[in-house]
C-alpha cells in the first residue's frame, strides 16, 4: 500500500486524542487568563482613557516570553473595542510583529494597511520612510480616527532604528504633537528588558510613559495553566498526570515559559497519535521535547545569513576561544567560499548577536594587562551545527 494513503487511511480509521486542538495555538485566547489578574488591570488601567474619549499614555509592557503578555494585552483590545462599538468615538486597535515585519518600511505599510489604505497611498516601494508616516498620519487626522498601534516584539524594531532610522522613531512616538484631530498611542510589548540601551533618550521619553512588567510563572503556575487547556484540548482522560506534570517541569526549568508547556504537550499528543497510542504519557512528553529542542535551533541556523553562518562555524572550529581566535578562523573559512571578510567589530557585534540566541555562550576572561576578552563555545551539539550548515551549498565540503 502506498505509505500516503497508508497513513490516511489510518488517521481515518483511528480516533483523535484531540478535542479541540485549536486550544493549544499561540492564536487561541481563553476566556479567562490564570494567574495575571493584576496584569491585566495594569493594562486595562493604562488604555481606559480611550474609552473616555482621551488619548492613553504610551505603554511598554516587558517579560520572558511566555509569561502571557501579548496574550493580556489583545484580550483587553479585543474587550475595549467590543466596547466602544456602541459610542460615537472611532477607535482603531492595529497589532503590528516587528520579528515578522523585518523592516520599518514593512511595519508602516501593515500599519496603513489596517488603517485600510491602499497600494496607491502607500506603495511598497518608492518613497521616503519619513514620507510614509506624513501619509498615516493625514489618513488619522483626515478621518479623526484614535488609533492604539501594539508593536509586538519591539526590541527587533529598536535594533532596526540602531542601525539607521534613529530620527523616524522619534518622530513616531512625538506624533500626537502634529495631528490636530484623531490620536496615536503606542503599546510595545518585549521580551528584553534592556532593549532601550540602544535607543535614543528622546524617544525612550516618549516611549515609555508607562511601564508593566510580567513576572515568570512557577511551576506550579504552568501546571495549572496546562490543566485548563488539557481540559478543552484534548478527549476526558487520555492525558496522564505525570506528563502534564512534567511539561511544567521542563517548561519551569529555564523561566517559566508558558508557551513552551503548551507546545510541549500538544507536539507529545500529535506524537502519541502517530503512536497510535491511546493516551499520553511521560515518554511522549520526553520525545516532544527534545523535537521541538532540535527543530528550533535547526530553524534559527538556517535562517542565519552567509556571515552569520561562518561565524558559527569558526566558533564550533576554534570551540572555547577567544573573539581574536574566532576572527582569525572566521577569515580562512572566508577564503575557503571566496567571501570578503567583515571587519573584526562587525564579527564581536555578531557574536553577541547569536549568544543572545542561546546557540553559543561567553564567558568573560581578565587578560592581566591586556584587557578583557570574551571566550565563545557552542552550547548546542556540533553534530547538529554540522548536519544543518551542510543542507546549504556552501558549506557541504568545509564542515
Amino acid at each position: 500500500m502506498d505509505p500516503v494513503d497508508e497513513l490516511i487511511a489510518q488517521a481515518e480509521a483511528g480516533v483523535s486524542l484531540f478535542a479541540d486542538r485549536d486550544v493549544l495555538h499561540h492564536s487561541h485566547i481563553p476566556d479567562a487568563i490564570q494567574h495575571r489578574d493584576a496584569e491585566q488591570t495594569q493594562v486595562t488601567q493604562s488604555l481606559l482613557p480611550i474609552i473616555r474619549g482621551s488619548r492613553p499614555s504610551n505603554l511598554l509592557v516587558y517579560g520572558k516570553p511566555g509569561t502571557g503578555k501579548t496574550l493580556v494585552v489583545r484580550k483587553v483590545i479585543l474587550k475595549i473595542q467590543e466596547g466602544v462599538k456602541r459610542r460615537n468615538f472611532p477607535i482603531k486597535l492595529v497589532y503590528t510583529n516587528s520579528k515578522v515585519e523585518t523592516t520599518l518600511y514593512g511595519l508602516l505599510v501593515s500599519f496603513g494597511r489596517q488603517l485600510g489604505m491602499d497600494d496607491k497611498e502607500l506603495p511598497w516601494t518608492g518613497i521616503s520612510i519619513s514620507a510614509l508616516f506624513t501619509r498615516i498620519l493625514s489618513k488619522i487626522e483626515r478621518d479623526s480616527i484614535n488609533v492604539v498601534l501594539v508593536i509586538d516584539e519591539i526590541d527587533f524594531l529598536a535594533k532596526i532604528v540602531s542601525k539607521g532610522s534613529k530620527d523616524i522613531l522619534y518622530h513616531v512616538t512625538r506624533a500626537n504633537e502634529r495631528l490636530q484631530s484623531g490620536s496615536l498611542t503606542f503599546v510595545g510589548i518585549s521580551n528584553n528588558l534592556t532593549f532601550k540601551d540602544i535607543l535614543d533618550p528622546r524617544v525612550i521619553s516618549s516611549l515609555s510613559e508607562e511601564e508593566i512588567v510580567f513576572p515568570n510563572y512557577t511551576i506550579e503556575q504552568l501546571r495549572t495553566i496546562i490543566l485548563e487547556r488539557i481540559k478543552v484540548a484534548f478527549n476526558s482522560g487520555v492525558v496522564e498526570e505525570s506528563a502534564s506534570n512534567l511539561c511544567a517541569t521542563l517548561a519551569g526549568r529555564e523561566h517559566g515559559d508558558a508557551r513552551r508547556a503548551i507546545d510541549l504537550i500538544r507536539v507529545a499528543g500529535e506524537i502519541a497519535e502517530r503512536d497510535q497510542s491511546t493516551s499520553v504519557i511521560g515518554d511522549h512528553v520526553h520525545t516532544a521535547f527534545e523535537k521541538i529542542e532540535e527543530d528550533k535551533e535547526t530553524t534559527a541556523i538556517k535562517s542565519y545569513p552567509l556571515h552569520e553562518k561562518l561565524v558559527l562555524a569558526a566558533v564550533m572550529r576554534a570551540n572555547g576561544s577567544t573573539t581574536g581566535g574566532i576572527y582569525n578562523t572566521y577569515k580562512g573559512l572566508c577564503k575557503g567560499v571566496r567571501q570578503k571578510e567583515l571587519s573584526q567589530r562587525r564579527i564581536t557585534q555578531m557574536l553577541s548577536e547569536i549568544e543572545m540566541s542561546g546557540l553559543i555562550s561567553g564567558r568573560l576572561v581578565h587578560q592581566g594587562i591586556h584587557g578583557n576578552t570574551k571566550k565563545f563555545k557552542l552550547t548546542i551539539s556540533p553534530d547538529l551545527v554540522r548536519d544543518t550548515l551542510r543542507q546549504d551549498a556552501t558549506f557541504e565540503e568545509m564542515v
